[in-house]
């Protein structure tokens, strides 16, 4: 298979980050039981199916630079604004400035939490995100509830020895001896067995055991494009900041 990159460092973690667990209460409706937003983005950009995930979630470099947080950001950039109608896929060069910027110059990786503030604080691509919360790993529910109603969940994972190999083999990641790398992906499905998340320019299917075993840390992404009702019918913006400057306030 070609050579691919990891490049996530270490989760970070800050009291101040907003928790997903304290808004999501008990009245909230459990997920579906099965969910992947991509076919919806998949029509809304009318790109065809035999190559849409190659198309519009490119490898963005991560197959020479430790750019995968990057990557991971721009993936989602483009699920975002497909489910709004709108066609927006970084460039290469947009990523690697991106990566650079952060890293001071260096191939060196990077931490999600910098990578999402940043995000937050000066936008990427033109796209601000509002708000993101950190999400209770080990509560599988809230998992599927923030990949159900925000359109994914920006994940970093401990890497396990196979996961090249069964990348390229088309094969599900499953639990396993784990390396010292880290790497960063953006999930957009699931159902009761796996989950499916984008990275090196492919969709890769992951089982919930895989998750279990390797994932460090997960988070809620709520970006700009919330405020349009296409986003998700139903979606209560108004409500959700309100919630978000409570917890941002306690």
């Amino acid at each position: 298979m070609p050579t691919v990159r990891f490049g996530k460092h270490p989760a970070k973690h800050d009291y101040r980050t907003l928790r997903l667990k304290d808004y999501f209460t008990a009245a909230l409706a459990a997920p579906p039981a099965t969910f992947d937003v991509l076919p919806r983005v998949y029509q809304n950009l009318q790109v065809p199916l035999s190559n849409a995930a190659q198309t519009l979630f490119p490898i963005d470099g991560n197959d020479r630079l430790s750019d995968c947080t990057i990557a991971a950001v721009a993936h989602a950039t483009t699920v975002f604004c497909g489910l709004v109608s709108a066609l927006k896929i970084p460039s290469d060069p947009a990523v690697e400035k991106r990566y650079f910027h952060l890293t001071g110059g260096t191939d060196s990786g990077l931490a999600s939490l910098d990578v999402l503030n940043d995000w937050h604080d000066h936008g990427f691509s033109g796209e601000k995100i509002l708000a993101f919360a950190e999400i209770d790993r080990k509560n599988h529910a809230h998992v599927k509830q923030a990949i159900h109603l925000f359109g994914g969940v920006f994940l970093g994972f401990q890497v396990q020895e196979a996961c090249e190999s069964d990348f390229a083999n088309q094969k599900p990641w499953t639990p396993g001896p784990l390396t010292k790398d880290g790497h960063a992906v953006f999930a957009t499905g699931y159902d009761a067995h796996a989950l499916t998340v984008l990275t090196w320019g492919s969709t890769q299917k992951a089982t919930w055991g895989w998750w279990d075993e390797c994932v460090d840390e997960a988070y809620a992404i709520l970006p700009s494009q919330a405020r349009n009702a296409q986003f998700q019918p139903g979606f209560s913006l108004a409500q959700l900041l309100q919630d978000l400057d409570q917890v941002a306030g306690s």
